[in-house]
C-alpha cells in the first residue's frame, strides 16, 4: 500500500484499471470451456455486477462527491444531482448516436441505435465498450481525488473500487465472448474480442485523473457524472438481462438475478466501507 500511495496518480490509475481490464480478459477466457453458460449462472452473475456497481455508485462516487462539493463552497445537492443525471444523459445520448447490440445471450442480440451495415461481433464489442467508459472515468476520478487530499476521499476507497468494477468485468467479458462463439468465431478470436471491450477503461481512467489534476474543482461533479452513468449502464442493460427469459427456459427464476444484486451490493458495500 505504500508503495502504491508513492505512484503517480495516473499510474495509480492505470494499476487499477489494468487490473479490470485483466478481469474482462478472465471472463472472456470462459469462451475456452464453454459455448454457452447456463442461463441461471448469466442471470446470477449479471444481477451480481449489478449490485456491485449499485453500491459503487453510491459508497464511492456520489457520498464523496457531495462530501467535496460542500467542503470546496459549491452546493453539494445540486452538483451532485446535475452531475448524476448528466452523466446517464451522456450515456443515453451515445447509445442514440452510435450503432450497437446489447451484450444478451440469447438466440439473438437486440441491435439499436443508427442503421449500419456493421458486423454483429463489431456492435456486440461497440455496446460493452460503450459502457467500460464510465467504469473506467470513476477509477481515474476516485485516484484523482485521493491525490488531491480531500476529504473522504483516499487510495484505498479507490482501490477498493477498482476491486469492484473488476469482480463485475468478469461476466461482461463472457457476455462478449461466448456469444460470439455460439455464432461460428473461432476460439481465440471470440476471447480478443472480449478482451478487447475493456481496453478502453485504462484510457478513459487517464483521462479521469488529468481532468480533475487540472480541475479539481469539477471534482464533486465528475464522481457523481460517473455514478450517473454507471447506474444509467445498471438499469438500461444489466437488470433487464439478468431477468429476461427465453422461452424455452421459462423455468429459470429471476429470484436468482435478484439475489446477485443483493449479494454484490453487500461485497461492494463492505469492500468500500473496510478499504476505504
Amino acid at each position: 500500500m505504500t508503495f502504491l500511495k508513492e505512484l503517480d496518480p495516473v499510474l495509480q490509475a492505470l494499476l487499477g484499471t489494468l487490473f479490470t481490464l485483466g478481469m474482462t480478459a478472465l471472463g472472456a477466457a470462459l469462451v475456452f470451456f464453454f459455448r454457452r453458460i447456463n442461463k441461471i449462472v448469466l442471470n446470477a452473475m449479471l444481477g451480481f455486477a449489478s449490485g456491485v456497481m449499485i453500491a459503487a455508485s453510491f459508497w464511492s462516487l456520489l457520498q464523496p462527491a457531495i462530501v467535496m462539493a460542500e467542503q470546496i463552497g459549491q452546493i453539494p445537492y445540486f452538483v451532485a444531482a446535475l452531475g448524476f443525471l448528466a452523466g446517464g444523459g451522456f450515456l443515453m445520448l451515445v447509445d442514440h448516436l452510435l450503432p450497437h447490440m446489447h451484450s444478451g445471450l440469447g438466440k439473438s442480440g437486440e441491435i439499436h441505435g443508427p442503421k449500419t451495415k456493421l458486423r454483429r461481433s463489431i456492435l456486440l464489442v461497440l455496446a460493452i465498450t460503450i459502457h467500460n467508459i464510465p467504469e473506467g472515468l470513476a477509477v481515474g476520478v476516485a485516484f484523482g481525488a485521493a491525490a488531491a487530499g480531500v476529504e473522504g476521499a483516499d487510495i484505498t476507497g479507490a482501490l477498493a473500487l477498482a476491486l469492484g468494477i473488476g469482480l463485475q468485468n468478469f461476466p461482461e467479458g463472457a457476455a462478449v465472448s461466448i456469444p460470439l462463439r455460439r455464432e461460428g468465431m473461432r476460439r481465440s478470436k471470440a476471447f480478443f474480442y472480449g478482451q478487447m471491450s475493456g481496453i478502453v477503461e485504462p484510457i478513459s481512467a487517464i483521462i479521469g485523473v488529468l481532468a480533475v489534476q487540472a480541475f479539481q474543482q469539477i471534482l464533486p461533479f465528475a464522481l457523481a457524472f460517473a455514478a450517473g452513468a454507471m447506474i444509467y449502464v445498471v438499469v438500461e442493460e444489466l437488470i433487464p438481462e439478468a431477468q429476461r427469459q427465453e422461452a424455452e427456459e421459462l423455468e429459470v427464476k429471476a429470484d436468482v438475478a435478484t439475489v446477485g444484486v443483493m449479494l454484490g451490493f453487500t461485497v461492494m458495500m463492505i469492500l468500500d466501507v473496510a478499504l476505504g
